[in-house]
């Protein structure tokens, strides 16, 4: 592989590991609001949706995580 596309995977990675941590904040903190909810709503529609989208969120960071590692490696 020349520089050049070396270059551009290397970009990718960038723009990936920026995604990744956007990802992981809301994930964050669609945690803490589960986490913070009242006791009212635990266990509610509400709740289970927003503990639902943590998991589809850390699957995604997980998936990036093994993007970030193909690409890397596809640099080598």
């Amino acid at each position: 592989m020349n520089s050049s596309r070396r270059k551009v995977l290397s970009n990718a990675v960038g723009l990936l590991e920026d995604a990744k941590e956007l990802i992981e904040e809301c994930r964050d903190e669609e945690q803490e609001y589960v986490d913070n909810m009242p006791e009212n709503l635990q266990g509610s529609e509400k709740c289970e949706r927003a503990s639902e989208v943590c998991d589809l969120l850390s699957e995604v960071v997980d998936n990036l995580e093994d993007c970030i590692s193909n690409v890397e490696e596809a640099q080598e």
